[in-house]
């Protein structure tokens, strides 16, 4: 597992629920991860068990997901996490995870 540094997210369309409006999408966390990858499971587990809410973009059942990721990351590690704040982590310890979900205030 490789903790990646915090990094700035380039224009890519953020995913939002049926009714969302492009702000509330704009206000979301993102996760690109699939069930095969334990990273993905671990960093998941994370968010579900802290009561975050965040939108899970799953690469084997969303056809671009994967392409979206990697656009994002520059990488094709997973999970990436995509921030409000236009930053991500890509691969992130739970530590790492829990400080920007703290410094975000979603915790």
């Amino acid at each position: 597992m490789t903790d990646s540094v915090v990094s700035a997210v380039p224009a890519v369309p953020a995913v939002a629920a049926s009714g969302d409006s492009a702000a509330d999408a704009a206000d979301r966390i993102t996760m690109f991860g699939a069930e095969w990858c334990g990273d993905c499971r671990r960093s998941k587990r994370l968010l579900d068990t802290l009561g975050v809410d965040y939108d899970y973009v799953d690469l084997l059942a969303v056809e671009d997901g994967a392409d979206r990721a990697a656009a994002i990351s520059g990488r094709t590690q997973i999970p990436v996490v995509v921030f409000p704040d236009g930053t991500h982590v890509v691969e992130p310890s739970d530590s790492v995870l829990h400080a920007k979900l703290t410094e975000l205030g979603r915790i």
